[in-house]
């Protein structure tokens, strides 16, 4: 009985990893799977049942359902919790410098996780402050999975002229000017756009659709840049997005 069950346990992931390639009927799924069509379909509708599964009512074919994806977020979510604190301490023993966690929270990154350096000279603590998204590395590394049309109406949320020094792109028009430039990059960096004599280094951790979670960000005293520091600055910050975006420790 209990092997019965395990197998059965199986046949269900092999049909959910299936499934990950794109919508597919009974049968596809079973000459995936080198399996009979009975129990692949017996298999599909207790996912069905479930909601692990969705089922097109035209094309018939099947597809993973909104509870698998709900699961997977609160995972990244949970992930995200326990690691970022561990991976901001390493950023600043690398680098010397302030990191910080930003979450986006309607129009606005809000900052919920830093580690300082200790320096005499810093970045001024953020946490549970909302910041622009237009004009700060952290805002617009959020602003990397949403399209165009998404943007704008998140810009537009807030009345008036968009926030930030000359430094900063104040349209809408030019904010996705910097965005299409920046996405390509896979990181932002904001020189003096929020607060002059500040330079800020964000890039985006993607939760499991590749959708921005959250974004790493380090902000330093402009007059400690040099070329080769921002350089090593950016690389810095992207590498620890990644390893909080994939699950391994930076």
């Amino acid at each position: 009985m209990a092997n019965d069950s395990l197998t059965s346990v199986h046949r269900a992931l092999e049909v959910l990893r299936a499934l990950g390639s794109g919508p597919l009927g009974v049968q596809a799924v079973a000459e995936t799977l080198d399996a009979e069509k009975t129990q692949i379909s017996r298999t599909l509708k207790v996912l069905l049942e479930e909601g692990f599964a969705e089922r097109d009512p035209k094309s018939l074919e099947y597809r993973l359902g909104w509870r698998l994806y709900a699961l997977a977020g609160a995972a990244g979510d949970s992930r995200l919790r326990q690691d970022a604190p561990r991976a901001l301490r390493a950023l600043v023993q690398e680098l010397g410098e302030a990191a910080y966690l930003t979450v986006r929270e309607g129009d606005a990154a809000l900052t919920v996780l830093s580690e300082q350096a200790g320096r005499s000279v810093q970045a001024r603590e953020w946490v549970g402050r909302g910041t622009p998204l237009n004009c700060t590395s952290s805002g617009r590394a959020l602003l990397f999975g949403l399209s165009d049309d998404e943007v704008t109406t998140l810009l537009r949320m807030r009345p008036g002229r968009l926030p930030g020094t000359r430094h900063a792109p104040l349209t809408i028009a030019a904010v996705l000017k910097r965005l299409r430039q920046e996405r390509a990059a896979g990181y932002v960096v904001a020189a003096e756009e929020n607060e002059i004599g500040l330079t800020a280094v964000a890039s985006p951790v993607l939760d499991f659709r590749g959708a921005p979670l959250a974004a790493v960000n380090v902000s330093v005293p402009s007059y400690r840049l040099t070329p080769e520091v921002l350089e090593r600055i950016v690389e810095a910050v992207r590498a620890t997005a990644a390893a909080l975006s994939t699950g391994t420790r930076p």
